[in-house]
């Protein structure tokens, strides 16, 4: 088993007055050799975006973004003729394949929101872009809500990748285990809320955990948390 730590607070960020980001990964103005991308996960970014405020209409070709909104209200609009606003308890997926321009802006005017923007490069290029959006199972305790796979008729949005997604709320002192979906793939375990320990690594809120050559990780909640893990190709 290998495994590679970062720490909330060693995070890159920027504050450009309307958006608070943190990049798990080289990202923008943010450059670390040794944090270029885990696997297939390219972008893992924190976000916050203040009232009225947004990312302007901007390009993207050959990349899966995934977007999973924290709290309040994010507006997508698209060149596809989409829009949409994704909220807490959704994940919005799309894939920029070929080329797509789009825009996000906090709907709210008078409150922030926060959402983690995350890109992985794709096992197909060129492929017609798309977009989709999911509305998790509210309240669900100590079960894992598969929120991405790659395929299009399994639980959750898809993509072109051969990567999971789960999400799950663990109350204090549930022990579980997760078995990675495909031989050769790797887990970035990124903790949303909370405490828990993850193959004997004690991590807190922001932190970030990947571990790969392994089959199964064991985690336990040292508090009421909330994590997502990302089942990844290494290559």
């Amino acid at each position: 088993m290998k495994t590679v730590l970062h720490k909330a607070e060693t995070r890159g960020h920027a504050d450009h007055g309307w958006l608070n980001t943190h990049h798990t990964f080289s990202f923008a103005g943010y450059h670390n050799p040794e944090r270029m991308h885990f696997g297939v996960l390219r972008v893992l970014n924190d976000d916050v975006v203040a009232p009225s405020r947004g990312f302007a209409t901007h390009p993207h070709e050959n990349m899966e973004i995934i977007s999973i909104p924290l709290e309040g209200d994010l507006e997508h609009k698209d060149s596809m003729g989409n829009v949409a606003v994704i909220k807490e308890g959704d994940v919005q997926v799309m894939s920029a394949g070929s080329g797509i321009f789009h825009s996000e802006k906090n709907k709210n005017s008078d409150k922030p929101v926060k959402f983690l923007q995350i890109w992985m490069f794709p096992n197909k290029k060129n492929v017609e872009p798309r977009y989709d959006q999911i509305s998790l199972k509210p309240g669900s305790q100590n079960e894992w809500q598969q929120v991405l796979s790659p395929n299009q008729d399994d639980e959750g949005v898809w993509a072109h990748q051969n990567a999971w997604f789960h999400i799950a709320t663990l109350t204090e002192g549930t022990e579980d285990s997760y078995s990675i979906k495909n031989k050769g793939n790797g887990v970035y375990a990124f903790m949303l809320e909370g405490e828990a320990t993850i193959e004997g690594q004690e991590l807190s809120e922001r932190d970030g955990l990947g571990i790969w050559e392994v089959d199964k990780i064991k985690i336990e909640a040292n508090s009421k948390t909330r994590i997502l893990l990302m089942d990844v190709p290494m290559n």
